[in-house]
């Protein structure tokens, strides 16, 4: 079990430390930044948030059936959709509605800076854990629609890189239990972070250029 997000940051840092030469570390809002601002400190890389919303079931929305992200990359879970009877127009309202949001969060987050580029570079997809997968999927295909020449997600907790073998160049995960029935199961202090938060943690990080050397918030969960 981890501390808090910072804890299993430095973890994953450590492991991941060493090996990825031009990395740009992008962090999953809002939760997944604050494990990435360990990671870009560790392997002194820029840090940036990559955008993406889970699509939920409209009748059950905690249960996705699917993702988007940044660049008009969609994951889609057709099995979830038939099986929910979710139809056409209900899908698209729900894709709509989560784009919308995406978007004006990315743009709040950057506080008007521009997406680092990723043209070339290895990116490092990075959230505080794994569950169904469409998110980290989405962040990954992306990451790689950005132009990234190679896609590496790491996080804390999640099932391993059986799942995203065909997104990702290299998965690396600390910990694989046999069932986990949330994230926060793998944390002693796993509180919600705000936009404010995270806006925080980037400006410590030294405006996503990855000069800066600001110690983290220790506080935001």
């Amino acid at each position: 079990m981890f501390r808090d997000r910072s804890d299993a940051g430095r973890q994953l840092g450590e492991l991941l430390a060493g090996g990825h030469d031009d990395a740009v570390v992008l962090g999953l809002p809002r939760g997944g930044v604050q494990v990435a601002c360990e990671v870009a400190r560790a392997l002194h890389a820029p840090l940036d948030v990559i955008a993406v919303r889970k699509l939920g079931v409209p009748a059950q929305p905690e249960l996705a059936m699917g993702a988007v992200g940044e660049g008009g990359v969609r994951v889609l879970d057709t099995d979830t959709v038939e099986l929910a009877g979710v139809s056409r127009s209900e899908l698209e309202a729900v894709e709509a509605r989560e784009r919308e949001e995406m978007e004006r969060r990315a743009t709040v987050l950057r506080a008007g800076r521009a997406r680092l580029p990723l043209q070339g570079r290895t990116a490092i997809v990075v959230d505080d854990g794994i569950a169904t997968g469409s998110t980290a999927r989405a962040a990954c295909q992306a990451a790689r629609e950005h132009g990234a020449a190679r896609v590496v997600l790491a996080a804390p907790v999640g099932p391993g890189d059986a799942w995203f073998g065909d997104v990702a160049d290299e998965v690396v995960v600390l910990e694989l239990p046999r069932w986990l029935s949330s994230i926060g199961e793998a944390y002693e202090n796993f509180e919600q972070l705000s936009d404010e938060a995270v806006i925080d943690l980037l400006d410590r990080a030294g405006g996503r250029d990855g000069d800066g050397d600001g110690e983290p918030p220790q506080s935001a969960g």
